[in-house]
């Protein structure tokens, strides 16, 4: 299903196609759209933010090598002119556009691309996209604090940047696509002085124009935009704070063009059998999965035997139901739409006889206390209480701590002190759509630092190796092989049971009556809102 049209260009030169181009002659142009958050947004530095609601923001602030046709998984060149690769998979040559310039004026050149990868990968940034640029020549010695440079990539000229490779990578173009390969400017990220986060200079379509913290952040249109027509709205305003019900009156009356949070399950089939609700409604599939993680370095979660029977005392079809049936219950970590997906695997069905057995086996017969952190916005603690319910059933008494977004990532990857997370709310969506990307940063040793995502902090080295192996794996004739290796990586993860998979859900988004584009840039599978492609109808 998500093979790229570039998936046979080794030895050839791909030349950029001209982006968006098709939308941006059917689209509209000009107007100011008003979305809504309940959470404030923590940063907007592509190093560093990785959660589901700034990922668009910084699609839109920063540009990369590569990008996607919007709403689609096909990947096209974008700050790269034409690349090529050589016969081996292990050198990438790219050129770059002309004239791109950064907000503040200056001319991208190839050093600006070889800093921002470097500083993605610098251990003091502390982000968690690190792991992301494993193969390029010189990682571990950044990683390991030997260098500050990657050996790998070489600037012969200031159009041309040349990546080369410790092993071939089947995900490399992908990983040139996602926010942590975005393009900065050191001058910009060392004047911030530690908040670039809050100061961003890039290149994308849109410029931010002030940020209120708690209240709004505000973006307009890069005038210089090196891509004819896009965006094509001049402004998205993005209120925080918002409940998500007040957000979707708000939009019923015209105040509010997208509820970024989606609708209440409480209100869901009251807005899908209103007049209005199928033109409000943006409803699909996505390469998602909700999950508990279980801390694996700490007690009693560092017990095989308790993180299996926990995964047999999960009741799902109740979880789907809270759902208002939007989702279907998970048994392993990929989403079903993802290739690897293993429709054979049964996982651990929900068995509370059997997972009070394997915790008394354990040495937990009467079970043991602990803390699920979860998000607070509706339905993510009604979830959380229903697992702690499922949980009560076999001894286990869990403290339900419903926070701000923002204190659940940094209670999982920055400080590491979460014995369970309910991930709904930010679940892993995948960055690029391929297997690999729901191993690395969430269930890979490279994700497991502080600063990651990988909140269970599991790390097999065997794994690791066979994951390595796959995404080496990088000639077309090996992708049924390849893709084989990475459902039995995933199959076998769930023996450790790292987590408890539990849902995959679809995506709902709200959205006023004037906004116009296809559905899919409303439920983008790469970048989940495509503020580039959707417009105001007129």
């Amino acid at each position: 299903m998500f093979k790229s049209w570039l998936r046979n260009t080794t030895m050839a030169t791909v030349v950029a196609l001209a982006p968006f181009s098709a939308m941006a002659q059917a689209a509209s142009q000009g107007g100011d759209i008003v979305v809504t958050y309940k959470d404030d947004i923590t940063t907007l530095d592509p190093a560093i933010g990785y959660d589901w609601v700034n990922w668009s923001m910084i699609k839109s602030l920063y540009s990369r090598l590569m990008d996607y046709e919007p709403g689609t998984p096909n990947l096209v060149p974008s700050l790269a002119e034409s690349f090529t690769v050589s016969p081996d998979g292990m050198t990438y040559t790219f050129k770059l556009r002309k004239g791109v310039k950064f907000s503040n004026g200056r001319e991208v050149v190839a050093s600006d691309v070889k800093y921002s990868i470097e500083r993605a990968v610098d251990p003091k940034t502390q982000g968690p996209g690190a792991g992301f640029f494993g193969a390029i020549k010189g990682f571990e010695d950044v990683t390991g604090g030997k260098a500050t440079t990657l050996s790998g990539i070489e600037t012969p000229d200031a159009g041309t940047v040349v990546f080369n490779l410790s092993r071939p990578d089947a995900t490399f173009l992908h990983v040139l696509a996602i926010n942590f390969a975005s393009v900065v400017p050191k001058e910009a990220v060392e004047a911030a002085a530690g908040d670039f986060g809050k100061k961003p200079v890039g290149s994308g379509t849109f410029v931010l124009k002030d940020w209120t913290i708690g209240q709004q952040l505000v973006f307009e249109k890069n005038p210089n935009y090196y891509v004819k027509d896009v965006p094509h709205i001049d402004k998205f305003t993005v209120e925080v704070g918002q409940e998500p019900l007040v957000a979707l009156l708000r939009l019923q009356k015209g105040e509010v063009d997208i509820a970024g949070d989606g609708i209440p399950p409480a209100k869901f089939l009251e807005i899908k059998n209103s007049a209005d609700g199928a033109k409000m409604i943006v409803d699909g599939a996505q390469l998602h999965t909700g999950y508990v993680t279980l801390n694996t370095k700490i007690k009693p979660f560092d017990n095989v035997k308790v993180r299996q029977a926990l995964n047999m005392a999960i009741n799902k079809d109740r979880i789907t139901r809270i759902l208002n049936g939007r989702a279907t219950p998970a048994n392993q970590p990929l989403p079903p739409l993802m290739p690897g997906y293993d429709k054979s695997f049964t996982g651990y069905a929900y068995d509370v006889a059997k997972a009070k057995a394997l915790l008394a086996e354990a040495g937990y017969p009467n079970g043991f206390e602990t803390t699920l952190f979860s998000t607070n916005t509706d339905p993510q603690p009604r979830i959380a209480q229903a697992i702690q319910q499922d949980l009560a059933a076999v001894g286990v008494k869990a403290e339900v701590r419903a926070l701000a977004q923002a204190n659940v990532i940094s209670a999982g990857g920055t400080e590491g002190e979460a014995p369970m997370i309910w991930s709904g709310g930010m679940a892993w969506i995948a960055d690029f759509p391929d297997a690999s990307n729901f191993y690395g940063p969430i269930l890979g040793c490279a994700g497991a630092v502080p600063g990651g995502w990988n909140w269970s902090w599991y790390c097999n080295k065997d794994l690791d190796a066979r994951a390595v192996a796959a995404d080496s794996m990088s000639d077309p004739a090996k992708s049924a092989e390849r893709t084989a290796t990475w459902s039995k990586i995933f199959t076998d993860i769930m023996a450790d049971a790292p987590w408890i998979p539990v849902i995959n859900e679809r995506r709902v988004v709200a959205k006023s009556l004037r906004m116009g584009g296809a559905d899919n840039i409303y439920i983008d599978p790469t970048r989940v809102i495509n503020y580039d492609a959707i417009y105001v109808t007129k």
